[in-house]
């Protein structure tokens, strides 16, 4: 695992698949703020919790120009499936080798699960904020908008 990337450093390259194929790069965003958020799951309690609380703050994470990427180990028809059932409107990446979640060094939370870490990126790919918290899903979309917020004022 490496290091984890904290505030103020340039976030790694992300380059995987989403749960329709498609190929999402990070370098591609033309400048927009990305909140990338990892979790342990598809279809879990907690994770459903949080997917369905970035679907319900979507519009207003759009309206300040964000992105919004989801990330875990599941593959692309999980992640289809879990997209589809709780109608998600962003992008689910399929991180099956975990490269990426080493790559921003995101810990595992009691030895085994993967951790549940939220990364808000700006425009020029460094990280400005991050929020960590394993047992309250729902938090990170609260925790992403604010931050979003805070960068546009």
């Amino acid at each position: 695992m490496g290091q984890a990337i904290q505030v103020g450093e340039k976030a790694p390259l992300i380059d995987l698949k989403d749960q329709d194929g498609v190929e999402r790069r990070s370098d591609q965003l033309a400048g927009r703020p990305l909140v990338l958020f990892f979790y342990p799951k598809d279809d879990t309690p907690g994770c459903t919790m949080e997917a369905c609380a970035f679907r319900d703050n979507h519009a207003a994470l759009q309206a300040l120009g964000a992105e919004v990427w989801g990330v875990s180990g599941d593959d692309s028809a999980s992640h289809g499936r879990f997209a589809a059932r709780h109608q998600l409107p962003y992008p689910l990446l399929a991180d099956q080798g975990n490269s990426l979640r080493q790559a921003f060094g995101v810990p595992n939370a009691l030895l085994f699960l993967p951790g549940r870490v939220t990364y808000v990126i700006d425009g020029q790919g460094v990280v400005r904020h991050t929020f960590s918290n394993l047992l309250d899903g729902a938090a990170h979309a609260r925790e992403a908008l604010a931050a979003l917020q805070r960068l546009a004022a």
